[in-house]
């Protein structure tokens, strides 16, 4: 069984940074891409930044410029460096993969548990 776990979430000042981590564990053979999502308090689950197996990134427009997705292939984890927070990045953070496990074909969706960001004086 494959899981995902999180870290890195907490109460930040506006202005501040933080930086999230994903680790995936289990029957691994391959990960795939790599995502991170968040919900905002009365809003739905958006994706705000990406990185494929192939190292290729993609940011939501609010994460362009302030937030930094990264990998690290041998420990099977991935990173969201978010500089320059506001208060509207308050949000649940949920890391996301597409993974083949060992012994398998088809990739499966996974995610993380969620960590909370508060951005806020």
């Amino acid at each position: 069984q494959v899981q995902l776990v999180e870290s890195g979430g907490g109460l930040v000042q506006p202005g501040g940074s933080l930086r999230l981590s994903c680790a995936a564990s289990g029957r691994i053979f391959r990960i795939n891409a790599m995502d991170w999502y968040r919900q905002g308090p009365g809003k739905e689950r958006e994706l705000v930044a990406g990185i494929t197996s192939g190292g290729t990134t993609n940011y939501a427009d609010s994460a362009k410029g302030r937030f930094t997705v990264f990998r690290d292939n041998a420990k099977n984890t991935w990173y969201l460096q978010m500089n320059s927070l506001k208060p509207e990045d308050t949000a649940v953070y949920y890391c996301n993969a597409r993974i083949i496990e060992a012994g398998r074909i088809v990739e499966n969706n996974y995610w993380g548990q969620g960590t909370q960001v508060t951005v806020s004086s």
